[in-house]
């Protein structure tokens, strides 16, 4: 009988926080703040001290850390907002809520983040239309930070705001040593479970060094609130991080640093098993992932897939058809063809097991199996 591989690290890390998250829940069961309690405010002190932000503010979900960050730029109907094709809906869907309209710009090959040569063609040819470009929201995908310093140019030399989605790289370490969170004026994260940093719900936070724009996104959250409980200064959301997901987000996060290190190890460890074999995902010199997912390529996956899974390996696809071919945005993209990165890595990327609390056997098993696979 194969033996069955976890996917994430959950089990082993909910039996070694069970007590530290058991204590922290009864706290909030004692207090029954169970909205913006106090935990939420320390939690928000404990995330901006990890990166290095000035302000972080904690919300109800990744997606909604997105939404307030555009609406805190003051996004508009038939604004254009650059963004990344190969990405999870979330990342699209705020834009047109919002009414803005989504302009998907094509990704690297090697680090599956946006490509900044064709994020520049795709300005210019906005502008030379006659559109209204305002923002650039690129992915960190899997964990790694995109290329921050091109970037933050490209986003200054153009007028727009620039907003990092992070819902998988917090933790992570660009090459110039700056912390994830501190790497754009905006950055997003998310909190759901299977997230590096997750809670047992929804959960997200926004970070940013801008005084102005932490106090507007603190507002937003809870319905645009003034100074006053019953106060209204703008239009907001509701969107609180519920007291009981910051209280276990806090016991998570006191074993963070070390499972990032774990996360990077077994990364390593794949690595130096695989490169040889198959296509592994880019790590440049001097940056930390966050390790989201380890990402490899293959032709014939579904043959791949289908034969780790008899082996007690599990795998996943993300994502198995990029945002322009997707028939919720295919009117705001130009069809197939037209972001062949995307669409390529679309087809032959396969997300092999991520477990912070990794065994050597399990790395072997994992790894046997699918140069087995290959092989046929």
């Amino acid at each position: 009988m194969a033996v069955k591989i976890a996917f994430t690290g959950l089990s082993e890390q909910a039996a070694r926080l069970r007590s530290q998250i058991d204590k922290n829940i009864a706290a909030v069961l004692d207090h029954q703040q169970f909205i913006m309690g106090p935990e939420v405010r320390i939690l928000e002190e404990k995330l901006q001290k990890f990166c290095g932000a000035k302000h972080a503010i904690a919300v109800a979900n990744g997606t909604d850390a997105l939404q307030i960050a555009l609406m805190a730029q003051g996004i508009s109907p038939g604004d254009s907002i650059f963004v990344p094709s190969f990405t999870y809906t979330a990342t699209a869907e705020v834009i047109l809520i919002l009414g803005a309209v989504p302009i998907f710009v094509d990704v690297k090959e090697g680090s599956f983040n946006i490509d900044c040569d064709d994020l520049k063609l795709k300005i210019a040819a906005a502008r030379q239309r006659g559109a209204n470009p305002k923002a650039v929201i690129a992915v960190d995908l899997f964990g790694l930070p995109a290329d921050w310093k091109t970037l933050n140019a490209i986003a200054r030399a153009e007028g727009l705001a620039l907003i990092a989605d992070a819902a998988q790289s917090y933790g992570a370490v660009a090459a110039s040593g700056q912390k994830v969170g501190t790497l754009a004026p905006i950055t997003t994260t998310s909190f759901f479970p299977a997230k590096p940093l997750g809670c047992y719900g929804d959960g997200g936070a926004i970070f940013t060094d801008d005084d102005d724009l932490a106090q507007a996104m603190r507002s937003i959250r809870v319905h645009g609130q003034g100074k006053a409980k019953y106060e209204t200064v703008r239009v907001g959301m509701n969107s609180r991080l519920d007291t009981i997901q910051a209280a276990i987000l806090l016991a998570k996060l006191e074993i963070f640093a070390e499972e990032i290190e774990n996360r990077n190890a077994l990364a390593h460890a794949y690595h130096k098993r695989l490169s040889a074999a198959v296509r592994t995902p880019e790590k440049p010199d001097g940056v930390i992932s966050a390790w989201a997912q380890y990402t490899v390529r293959v032709h014939k996956r579904e043959q791949i897939q289908t034969q780790l899974s008899a082996d007690g390996v599990p795998t996943a696809v993300y994502y198995p058809l990029p945002m322009h071919l997707q028939p919720a945005y295919a009117q705001y993209g130009n069809g197939p063809g037209s972001l062949t990165v995307s669409e390529r890595l679309s087809s032959e990327v396969m997300s092999l097991p991520m477990n912070p609390y990794w065994q050597p056997d399990d790395v072997e098993t994992v790894c046997l199996s699918l140069l087995n696979a290959l092989s046929n």
